[in-house]
Parts: structure tokens; sequence; C-alpha cells
């Protein structure tokens, strides 16, 4: 099943992507209101009749209240080209590195991303899979980590690299207003048998820069739920980013970064394509 945000004349809606058309809930608006819904009674929930999805603009499928969770560095080949750039010799960690992306970061699918050159000079792009967790959870073990998702999304970590280097962590540098879309939609977890065997790519005006799958994880999903809700309350609407494969502009030769007018495309296999396009000059609109 795919669940989408969406507006539609005038009012934001939340419902069932069908084929080219989407049925809205009659009753729930939001992706947290329709997981406050008992599983055994989602399926009675009221939709209205189906609206094309041409006629409707998309939303992030999902707004946490929190941060959303990233992992770092959780591609083999990405760890090494970023060790590459950095002149560092490779070091990989024995558990999960964690950061956290603002949630006023997140964008729509579609969007154009308004970014301020004055801010940074160096956006870059990172394709990722994104894990939504559907259940209040704490200290899963990683055998029943899968249990507590309740499903996929793509996911783009823009991020200032200049600004990353400054601050000399994470957090600055990959929160700047519009360098977290999100969408196209969510697929629940039924519909993916195994999350570790997905194709993903991202496009940069029809160019491919990235390339990989995500069995190519350091720490799989399973690893990752575990370890982050060891002694952490997880919440129904937590999103999850799950890293990025190589291929980012920063590891070239020589450094690439986004330019106006750029269109990115991150396409993750059984979920879709998430497109959005930059433009450097006009700050976003405070939210």
């Amino acid at each position: 099943m795919r669940l989408a945000s969406f507006e539609y004349d005038g009012t934001v809606r939340f419902g069932i992507v069908d084929g080219d058309g989407v049925r809205p809930f009659a009753s729930v608006a939001t992706l947290q209101a329709y997981l406050a819904v008992s599983p055994s009674e989602r399926g009675a929930l009221t939709k209205g009749d189906a609206v094309p999805l041409r006629d409707v603009t998309l939303l992030a499928p999902v707004r946490p209240a929190k941060n959303v969770f990233c992992v770092g560095r959780n591609y083999m080949d990405h760890a090494e080209e970023v060790s590459r750039a950095n002149g560092k010799p490779l070091n990989l960690p024995k558990v999960p590195t964690f950061f956290t992306k603002a949630p006023t970061a997140i964008a729509n699918p579609g969007a154009t991303l308004r970014l301020s050159p004055d801010v940074s000079s160096e956006y870059d792009w990172e394709a990722e899979l994104a894990v939504v967790i559907g259940e209040r959870c704490r200290d899963v073990a990683e055998a029943d980590a899968l249990s507590v998702v309740f499903g996929y999304t793509c996911l783009n970590d823009v991020t200032a690299r200049d600004l990353q280097r400054e601050h000399q962590q994470w957090f600055k540098g990959k929160s700047l207003d519009d360098t977290c879309p999100i969408g196209p939609w969510i697929v629940t977890a039924d519909e993916i048998d195994d999350p570790q065997k997905l194709a993903i790519a991202l496009r940069v005006d029809g160019e491919t820069k990235q390339k990989s799958t995500t069995g190519k994880m350091i720490f799989d999903i399973r690893a990752i739920v575990a370890s982050l809700s060891r002694g952490m309350t997880l919440e129904p609407g937590d999103v999850i980013a799950t890293g990025t494969p190589d291929g980012v502009g920063m590891a070239r030769t020589p450094p690439e970064f986004l330019r106006d007018g750029a269109r990115m495309e991150v396409e993750i296999a059984k979920i879709g394509v998430l497109a959005n396009t930059v433009a450097l000059g006009t700050p976003a609109i405070a939210r």
C-alpha cells in the first residue's frame, strides 16, 4: 500500500495511492493520525472518491514532531570515498553513527528547494532509504526490529559541505531549510519483502551520480533500529534516514556541487522517484 499526504482544492489530505489516483481518508488527515488508529481498524476507515494524482500537490508524507534521525557513512563505498576526499585513513565505527536533521529542513516532493548561496557554496546530494517507525517502542531486539517499521520512503539528505567542515559536526550543515525532501509517498512494510535488496540511485539533470543497492549498508535496518532504540523511545511517525551510497559531489574529482536550476531525482526500487529542483538565491519561506 502507498500512502500519500497531498493538497487538493485548498485542503491537506491523507490517502491511499491507487494507480494514477489517490483516495483520501474521510477522518484522517496525517500519517500520525492514521497510525493512532489500531491496525485492526485501519481497513475500515472511510475513503472518498479517487482524485487524479495530476490534480493534487504531493506533500512530504510524514512530518515527525522531532528531528529526523540519520546514520552517517553507512555504505562501505561511501565511507571509503569520504576518507579519500578528506585524506584520512578509513576508520569504521563499531556501532551506527547517528546525527539528526531539524524538522524545519523537511521539503515536499516536487518542490523547489530554495537554498541561499550566501549561506553555503557547497550544496551536495545524498540519496537515502528512509524508515518510518509505526509504533512506540524501546530496546527493540535486532531480530524483532522490522516488526516496528511501518514503511519506507525516499529521502534526499542535501548537505552544505562547507558548513559541515566549519562547524566540525554534522547538524548545522544538514539542517538548513529545504534540505530534507521526503517522498513521494510511504510504501508500507508488507509491500517490501527485504529492504536490504533495493536498488537506489540519484540523478542530477538526468546524469546518474549514485547507483547502488541497500544491501551494501554497513549496518542494516535491523541493526540501526535496535541500536537507536536502546534506552531511547521511538514513536509512531519517527523517521530514520539509513545512509547514502558512494557518488556524492564532494568526493568527486574535481568536487561537484549543486547549481541553480539543477534537478535531482532519488529513485528507490519498489518505492518510486523523489524529484526536486534547486533554486539558489531565493530564501526559503519560514514555516
